[in-house]
C-alpha cells in the first residue's frame, strides 16, 4: 500500500496519469487544446509494439527500448532517413522535462540527444500510423525534413512542452521546408498497459 501510494505520489509530481483508452472525438479535442491541425494528427498503431519486439533483442536492446518511449520527436531527411532523435528518457529535469537543455534545440537542425539507429527509417514510421480523418502522408515526401511528435494526453504537461519546443526549433529552418506529423499514443500504452500488466 505505501508503495502504490507513494508511486501515485511520485506520478503526480511529474504530471503522469495512467494510460487509457481514448475516443476520436476525445483525441481531437486534446489535439485541438495543443492546436494539433486535424489533418496533421494520426494514432500509433499496436502493431507497432510487434515490429519493434521481433528485432533481435541481443542486438537493438538499447534501439527497442528508446523507440518504444510515450514522448519522441523524430527528423526524418527527404531521403526517409532518421538524421535527430529526442525521446523523454534523455531530456533530464525534474519535476518537467527539459526538452532544450543545454541549448540542444537552438539552431536547425538541432543537436543530438538520443542516439539514432537505422531501425526505423521514414517508410516505415509511416506503415505504423493511423489517420483520424483518412487523411494520407504522401505529400511529406516533398518535405526537405518531417518531424513526428509522439505526444499523449497522459503526460499532456510534458507533451505540451515537447510540442512547443520542436514547433519553436523548426521554425528556425529558414529556407528548409518542415511538415510536422503529430502522433497520439494514448491507447497504444491503454492497449499495452491492460494487456500487459504493466
Amino acid at each position: 500500500m505505501t508503495l502504490t501510494s507513494c508511486m501515485t505520489m511520485t506520478k503526480s509530481i511529474f504530471g503522469i496519469q495512467d494510460a487509457k483508452p481514448i475516443s476520436d472525438s476525445t483525441m481531437a479535442d486534446y489535439a485541438g487544446h495543443f492546436k494539433i491541425p486535424i489533418q496533421d494528427n494520426y494514432t500509433l498503431d499496436t502493431t507497432y509494439a510487434k515490429f519493434l519486439f521481433s528485432l533481435d533483442t541481443t542486438q537493438y536492446k538499447q534501439q527497442i527500448k528508446n523507440h518504444y518511449q510515450p514522448l519522441q520527436a523524430l527528423y526524418f531527411d527527404k531521403n526517409g532517413q532518421l538524421l535527430k532523435f529526442y525521446i523523454n528518457c534523455y531530456a533530464g529535469g525534474f519535476p518537467t522535462l527539459k526538452w532544450n537543455r543545454n541549448g540542444i534545440l537552438n539552431t536547425f537542425l538541432p543537436q543530438d540527444q538520443a542516439p539514432v539507429d537505422s531501425i526505423l527509417n521514414l517508410d516505415k514510421q509511416v506503415i505504423f500510423l493511423k489517420s483520424t480523418d483518412k487523411s494520407s502522408l504522401t505529400d511529406i515526401y516533398n518535405y526537405d525534413y518531417t518531424v513526428f511528435i509522439y505526444w499523449n494526453q497522459f503526460m499532456k504537461r510534458h507533451s505540451k512542452h515537447l510540442i512547443k519546443e520542436i514547433r519553436k526549433n523548426c521554425k528556425l529552418a529558414d529556407n528548409k521546408t518542415v511538415k510536422i506529423i503529430y502522433v497520439n499514443n494514448d491507447n497504444f500504452f491503454a492497449y499495452f498497459y491492460k494487456n500487459n500488466g504493466w
